[in-house]
C-alpha cells in the first residue's frame, strides 16, 4: 500500500494518548481512543496481542486480566484464573466476551465506567478514522506496542517473525504507513522490523537502568525514537539524544508539573493517560499540525 520513498510528517510536539486515555476511559478501547482525538493528541499510542484465530487484539496483557475485566456473565475474575484466560489460546469470539470496561480502574478514579470489550486492530484503525473524518481537523499516527518477551514465545504470543508480520500486513491495509510507529521493549522485535521493514519508523521503549550508549549498542541501530520512564531523563540525556538524531518521547507522564518540566528538557513528546490535561496546556507545550 505505501512506498518506503514518502515523506513523513513528524509532529513538532507529540503528545500521545496512552492506551487511549486510560485516565478517563477503559483503556485500549474505542471509546477510549475517540476521546484522546478529542483530546487533541497527535499520536494514539496501544499494545497489541494475538489471539488462538491470528487475529491482532488490542490489549496491554496477552490474558484477560482480572484489574479490569468481568467475565463473560459480568463475575469478576480471580488473579489466579488469569493468565489461564491466555488470548493466544482464545479465540476472538471468545475473548469479546468479557467485559473489561464496566469494573474500572482503581488507579483511575476519573476514569467512566463502559460495558466494552477488547477490540480488535483493524476496527480501532476504522473507529478512529471515521472518527478523524467526521469531527477532527487533522490525522494521528499510530504508536502500536508489541507485547512479547523471549519467556512468552509460542505460549502467549507467536515468534517475533510471525507477530510482527501479522501486524505489518493488517495496517498496510488501512492506513498510510508514514503514519505508523512501532515499539517494543522487546529489542528482537524493533531489530525485526529494522531488518524487514526499514521505512517503519521504531521506537525503543526502556525502562531500564542501563546507559543510552549501552542500550543503543544492545539494540545495534539508531531508532527513529528513544521512549524511557520518563524519571530516567535528564537535560542532558535528551541533549545527547538530539545529538543522536534520535527523538524522545518519554512514558508515562501524568502530572502537569512533570510535563511542563520535561517540555522544559527539550524532549519531543511524551505518552500520558490524561491527553485533557495536555490539551490545557496546549499553547505552551506548543502542539500543533499543519
Amino acid at each position: 500500500m505505501a512506498s518506503p520513498a514518502y515523506t513523513q510528517y513528524i509532529p513538532k510536539f507529540d503528545v500521545q494518548g496512552h492506551r487511549g486515555a486510560r485516565g478517563l476511559r477503559p483503556e485500549n478501547t474505542i471509546p477510549g481512543f475517540l476521546l484522546a482525538i478529542d483530546s487533541g493528541v497527535t499520536t494514539i499510542e496501544l499494545d497489541v496481542v494475538i489471539s488462538k484465530d491470528k487475529q491482532v487484539l488490542v490489549s496491554h496483557e496477552p490474558w484477560i486480566s482480572s484489574s479490569i475485566c468481568l467475565d463473560p456473565t459480568g463475575t469478576p475474575l480471580e488473579l489466579k484464573q488469569e493468565k489461564k484466560l491466555n488470548i493466544y489460546q482464545l479465540t476472538y469470539d471468545e475473548v469479546k466476551q468479557f467485559d473489561c470496561g464496566s469494573l474500572g480502574n482503581k488507579n483511575f478514579p476519573q476514569q467512566e465506567k463502559i460495558k466494552v470489550s477488547k477490540p480488535l486492530l483493524n476496527d480501532v484503525i476504522v473507529a478512529v478514522e471515521n472518527h478523524i473524518k467526521s469531527y477532527a481537523s487533522y490525522e494521528v499516527d499510530y504508536n502500536i506496542e508489541i507485547k512479547s518477551t523471549p519467556d512468552g514465545d509460542k505460549k502467549f504470543h507467536p515468534s517475533v517473525e510471525e507477530f510482527s508480520d501479522l501486524v505489518y500486513n493488517l495496517v498496510d491495509q488501512y492506513i498510510p504507513l508514514e503514519r505508523l510507529v512501532i515499539q517494543s521493549f522487546d529489542f528482537r522485535v524493533l531489530k525485526y522490523w529494522h531488518h524487514k521493514y526499514p521505512h517503519i519508523r521504531l521506537a525503543a521503549l526502556v525502562e531500564n537502568t542501563k546507559s543510552i550508549e549501552s542500550n543503543l549498542n544492545t539494540l545495534g541501530f539508531k531508532p527513529s525514537i528513544y521512549s524511557p520512564h520518563f524519571k530516567l531523563l535528564s537535560k542532558e540525556k535528551v541533549r545527547y539524544l538530539h545529538g543522536q538524531k534520535i527523538r524522545v518521547i518519554p512514558w508515562t507522564v501524568n502530572e502537569v508539573s512533570d510535563m511542563l518540566s520535561l517540555k522544559g528538557m527539550g524532549v519531543d513528546g511524551f505518552i500520558t493517560d490524561y491527553p485533557d490535561r495536555a490539551k490545557k496546556y496546549k499553547m505552551t507545550l506548543n502542539i500543533q499540525r499543519p
